[in-house]
Formats: C-alpha cells, structure tokens, sequence
C-alpha cells in the first residue's frame, strides 16, 4: 500500500485556505464601501462647483463638506489595499479594474468639468495603482517562498515514508523467507485489514497504519528458529511454546520505533482472543487494541486459505463457516462479520495465495500421460451455458490410446482429489466420466442418454486444425440433469445426465489418456437457459411430499433458488413451518431463510422487486437488502450445544415459529430454534407499497406452512 502522493499540493491549499481565511462576502462589503466611497465624493464634488462650499456643524465649529473627500478617497484605497492583501490575485484583478476605470474619469471631471479637485484624485489613484502592485508582487514572492519550503518539507517526509515502507518490506521479506510456507502471508494480511478497516469508514491515514501494524505482526518470528517455523510435523508443547513467544518479540523490536507505536499493538496482541483465552496476556474483548482484533480475523483468514505444510488451502465456504464459528469466541463479531461480507463478495476466491493452476483455459494447454494423470481445475456447470474449445493431439504411438475425457464430480475446493484425507476434509462426490465418443462410465448417475449426429464436415474447423482435432463444447447443468454438447467438425455427440440430486455443484475436470490439448479457451453465455433446456430422464427427487399446509411447500436446492409466495405484513402474522436440510446440506447457513419484500405481483424477485431484509435461522442478517435499515439481535442460551450439533439438528429437521410485527414503517421478526433467540427490527425508508413475508433458504425443505393473521 502506498500513501497517496498529493502532500504538496494538499499543503499549498491548506495554505491558500489559511491565508484567504476571509469569507468571501467580505470582498462584496469592501467592494460596496468602495463604491459608497466614491459616490460621496462626486456629491461634494458637485456641490462644491454649483455654489459656496456646505458647512457641517461639529464639536461648534463649521467644517466644509469638501474637507471629507480626502477621508473618503483614505476609506475606498484602503479597501482596494485589503482587496489585494486578503483576496489575492482575485483582490489585485478587481483593484485594479476599478481604479482604471476612476482615472480616466477623474480627467473627464477635470476637463470637461473645471474641477480642480480632480487632479490630487489623479495622482493619489497612480500611487494607488503602485502601491498595490507592488504589494501584489510582494506576496507573490513570499508565497513562493513557502511553496518551496512546504515542498522541501513534504519531500523530506515522502523520502521518511519511503524509507520506512521500504524497510518494513525488506523486513517482511526476510521473515516469509525463514517460514517456507508464509510466502506473502504478511502482505495479504494486511491487504485483508486494510479492506476490512476501509470497510469500517476509517480515514486514509488510519487505513496506513493499520496497513503497515498488519504487514509486521509476524516480525517476531525472527527470534524463531527455522526448524521450527519450518517442521513439517506436529509441534511439540515445547515447540509450541516458543512459537508462542513470537508476538512478545515483535513487541520487543517494535516498540523502540516511536515515531510509529501502532505497529507494536499489532505485533503483540494480534494472538489474543476476544473470548480472553488468547496469548499473551489473556486479553478480552475490546481491552484487545482494535488494531490487533482487525489483524486477528485477517491473520486466521489467511492462514486457512493458505498452503501449510501439512494441508492444502481450505475451501472458502469452509472458512466461512470457521469464521461463524468464531465470531464472539475467536474474533471482535463486529469484524468477524465485515470479514464474511468480503468472503460472499470474493466469489471467484481472488482473497487466497497465488498457486500455479491447471487451468487448461489459462495456461493454453495441457499435456496428459497415463489416465488422469493431470486433470484441469474444476469448471463450474450451471444454468448459465459453458462454452469450451480446444485442439486435441492424440499421442499415435501408443497404442490403443482413447484420447479425452471429462470428469464430472463435486468437491469444495473444484478439484478432483483420490486420497482419502482429502476426499473426506473437501466431501469429494465423483459422478463419472464422459468420453469424446459419448462413452459414460458412472455408477452414481441415475440414467444417462447419448446421441450421436454426424454432419456435414465443418471445412473451417477442419483447415484450422494443424494436428488433431478441434473441439467446441457446450455444458450446462439445470437443477438434477446436466448436458454435455462436443462437436468435432464432423460430428456432435450430445450426452445428457440424470444427476443424484439437486443440491450438489457440478464440475467438469479435463484429462485424458496420451494426449495434448492446446489453444484452450473458455467462455459463458449471458443468459440463463430455460428450465426445461435438458430434456428430462427421470422424475426429480422430492423431499416435500405430502399434504401442503396454507401455502405450498418449497424445496430450496441452492442458495435462495425458489421461495414461497409472499404473504402480505399487515398487523401481526404468525407463521409455523417444518424445515429440514437436504441429505448434501454441509454448512451451518444450508438452512431456512426469512425474506421481507415488496413486488408488484407479491413474488420473491418479482417485478420491481425491494428486498428489506434477509434473515437465516443461523442468526445471520445477509447485507443484500438494501432498501430497509436492520437492527439484529442474537442471543445463544445453553439451549446452543454448539454449531455442529446445531447443523445435526437441521438435518434431522425442526418445527419453526415466526412472528411478524408490523408498526407503521417498522416491522419485528422474531423466532428461536435451539437455543438461538433471532430479533431483528426493520425500518422501511421508502413506501413502495405492499410488504410480503417469505421463505426461502438453501439446501433446504419447507414444509406444514401454517398462517395466522392477527
């Protein structure tokens, strides 16, 4: 992070703004005596050519009213004098002009006139007229002076900023280089504090610091041996316990940096806990420095989406739900929550370490041995069409060599994995695979269908090819089927399969058997494809069944994908439900959701649809509503055994009651499940019209919705 380079030109106009600290309506009094000024002098100037000279009475003497002209001629210089003092360049231009518009009348006056008293005008407007040049010039000269010596200032400050950001990165440096797996851990963490400090409305010089405090709260690891930071092994408690001393030591080196003593809070307290069973000093809640309890969520953030020597990266979601886990234990809930928000906005996982990829569709190529001994990252199928092209060179020499595949499976992190520790921590699901020629090989797809249709060869596609082939693909998944389209530019061989359920992602690993792919790109459509795109092979799988209670019950296979229909909020609603997870529901947020809305026809997402707030039965406010203002309240009892016991729960399924309290413009949920008491009050800021109730979730099932209006 680098400071924004404006100071000298931000201290030039501190400067102008300090000098031309006189309001501007000041300028319009001055002009105004000017011209009052003036005024009285040509009606005593007149008066004095038509007759005797009028008499004012004062102290008993009569003075001649001409006396005066001197006093005013005195008032309207000073006020072009102050002009140019207090107004600069806009004071000398407006001067100026006026007092060149006086002289050629006062010659007038004098000519055409007789009046003598024209002339003493004359030359006092020309020593005017000097007297506010030079004065002009003067402070021109003493600006410039300041100018150069704020901008001398400024530069020995940006040349200290310099040298100080340039030695906390070589600093840095030197530590991510003693810890094999900590490369550029410093950096994103104080990437991630910097997002989440912006994210709180801090200024641009409280977002540096905290920057700069992130980027050295491992500078104690320095004092640390290398076997140690580098053991690839569990930890001894002896071992433990000298990386424990870390933070103490970064207090130690930083503190002797006085000019900037933000950067030892961060250094030695971003290891406390906000529950106080952190180190080193047991700290709890908010006697943790604000700028530790920031680095804190982005440390363990990082930390989990990071390679280590005995883990890969974890799943997103996964640290999301650690992060829930969490909040009011580990972290600052305030924090915590502002660190998941960035998590749902970083949809294609940007917040991770840089790894090299396998993406066939970022590299240009890809080179296969022996089956699926290197298979692409994982591409997401969804309603959306994949559309995917290639050129494919079969190795000839070997014989029997099938050329290319697909894989087809789910896992958290989109890659296809054969260990058992790790198909078990990424809840690996293989579908099967699908050959060029149609070939599925699968023993989870319920049913699949192949056909095959031979064209006129596509001589374009076919002179493009050098060596091989050239294929276009088109993928699609539409709720429990998914279809595979591959053209060769002689044939196309269209593969449809009836997936095991609804709710699991699909992704499509490239791999193969001897052969190269190259010129790799990928693209999707912009539309959506209609429900009923994949010709269906078999009956959906259902899991609400049975009697409907007053509104129909709704299966929710993804995140918010169908809702009930909206009841209209008048007084009081209470609402009872079943809801159960589905059997792949995995996260604590794969449950019900409550939806206050408005729409023209009174559906979720309908015509000019206003979302005023999204309640999970986790406890959790979603940010997307943004035409209401929320105020939350979640409260645990003992009743809470815990978020897994609270996810076992949701499995096996739990009635619900919801009541709905409409107050004018503000409207109160209210429920409790397990130990989880949810009030969340909703202020409408602009009356749109009718506001609906509804429900809505992810991975999740609806049932026995009764209604009860009050």
């Amino acid at each position: 992070m680098e400071k924004d380079n404006t100071e000298i030109i931000e201290n030039k106009k501190h400067r102008k703004k300090k000098r031309g600290a006189v309001p501007k309506y000041v300028l319009i009094i001055l002009l105004l005596i000017y011209f009052i000024s003036n005024v009285m002098i040509n009606i005593i100037s007149r008066g004095n050519a038509s007759g005797p000279p009028a008499m004012i009475p004062m102290l008993g003497v009569d003075i001649p009213l001409t006396s005066f002209t001197g006093v005013f001629s005195s008032i309207g210089n000073i006020c072009l004098i102050f002009m140019v003092v207090y107004f600069g360049k806009l004071g000398f231009i407006s001067a100026l002009a006026l007092i060149m518009v006086q002289i050629p009348l006062l010659i007038i006056q004098f000519f055409a006139g007789g009046n003598a008293m024209a002339v003493p005008g004359v030359f006092t407007s020309i020593l005017t007229i000097i007297a506010i040049v030079l004065i002009y010039k003067r402070n021109k000269a003493i600006n410039r002076l300041a100018d150069a010596e704020i901008e001398l200032v400024t530069e020995k400050q940006r040349f200290s900023q310099r040298l100080f950001e340039q030695t906390a990165t070589a600093l840095v440096n030197s530590i991510d280089a003693k810890d094999t797996y900590s490369h550029g851990h410093s950096i994103r963490v104080a990437q991630y504090s910097e997002k989440i400090a912006r994210a709180l409305g801090k200024d641009d010089d409280e977002c540096y610091r905290i920057y700069y405090a992130a980027l050295l709260h491992d500078v104690g690891k320095i004092g640390i041996q290398n076997a140690i930071l580098n053991k690839k092994g569990k930890l001894t408690p002896e071992e433990y316990e000298t990386i424990k001393s870390h933070p103490f030591m970064g207090y130690q080196i930083l503190s002797s940096i006085t000019e900037y003593p933000y950067l030892s809070l961060g250094a030695h307290y971003h290891h406390e806990r906000y529950d106080g069973k952190g180190y080193p000093d047991h700290l709890k809640g908010e006697d943790i420095p604000e700028i530790a309890r920031i680095i804190s969520v982005a440390d363990a953030y990082d930390a989990m989406s990071s390679n280590r020597s005995y883990r890969d990266a974890i799943p997103q979601q996964i640290i999301r739900e650690e992060i829930v886990k969490g909040a009011g234990t580990q972290f600052d809930p305030k924090f915590a929550k502002i660190m998941l928000h960035l998590i749902d906005k970083d949809v294609e996982y940007i917040m991770r370490e840089k790894i090299a990829n396998k993406n066939l569709y970022e590299k240009g190529e890809l080179h296969c041995g022996k089956f699926r001994s290197d298979i692409t990252e994982g591409i997401l199928l969804s309603p959306w069409i994949t559309k995917i092209h290639f050129q494919l060179s079969v190795d000839k020499s070997v014989e029997n060599s099938r050329g290319a595949a697909f894989v087809l499976f789910d896992s958290l992190d989109g890659h296809v994995h054969t260990e058992e520790r790790a198909v078990k921590e990424m809840l690996y699901y293989e579908y099967g695979t699908v050959w060029m020629n149609g070939v599925v090989e699968s023993a989870a797809l319920r049913k699949t269908q192949t056909d095959i249709i031979t064209h006129e060869p596509d001589k374009d596609k076919l002179f493009e090819a050098h060596s091989g082939k050239i294929y276009d693909v088109e993928a699609v998944k539409r709720k429990d089927h998914a279809m595979i389209t591959i053209d060769d530019g002689e044939r196309t061989v269209k593969v449809i399969l009836a997936l095991p359920d609804s709710s699991r992602y699909v992704y499509l690993g490239i791999t193969g058997e001897y052969c190269s792919f190259t010129e790799g790109k990928i693209e999707r459509t912009t539309d959506p494809t209609p429900l009923d795109y994949i010709p269906r092979l078999v009956e959906a799988i259902s899991y609400i069944k049975g009697k409907d209670g007053d509104v129909p019950s709704v299966q929710v296979d993804g995140h918010r994908t169908e809702a009930t229909p909206g009841i209209t909020v008048t007084n009081r609603l209470d609402v009872s439900f079943h809801t159960m997870s589905l059997p792949t529901a995995r996260l604590i947020w794969h449950c019900s959701y409550l939806v206050l809305f408005h729409s023209d026809d009174g559906i979720v997402r309908g015509r000019n649809y206003k979302e005023y707030a999204l309640v999970r039965l986790d406890g959790e406010l979603i940010d997307t509503a943004k035409d209401g203002a929320n105020d939350l309240t979640v409260e645990k009892s003992e009743l809470f055994k815990g978020w897994d016991a609270w996810k076992d729960l949701n499995k096996k399924g739990m009635d619900c009651a919801v009541s709905v309290e409409r107050s004018g413009d503000t409207i109160t949920i209210t429920t409790t499940n397990f130990g989880i008491y949810i009030k969340n009050v909703t202020k409408i800021e602009e009356d749109h019209g009718d506001v609906y109730f509804a429900l809505s979730g992810d991975q999740c099932a609806i049932t026995n919705i009764k209604i009860k209006k009050s």
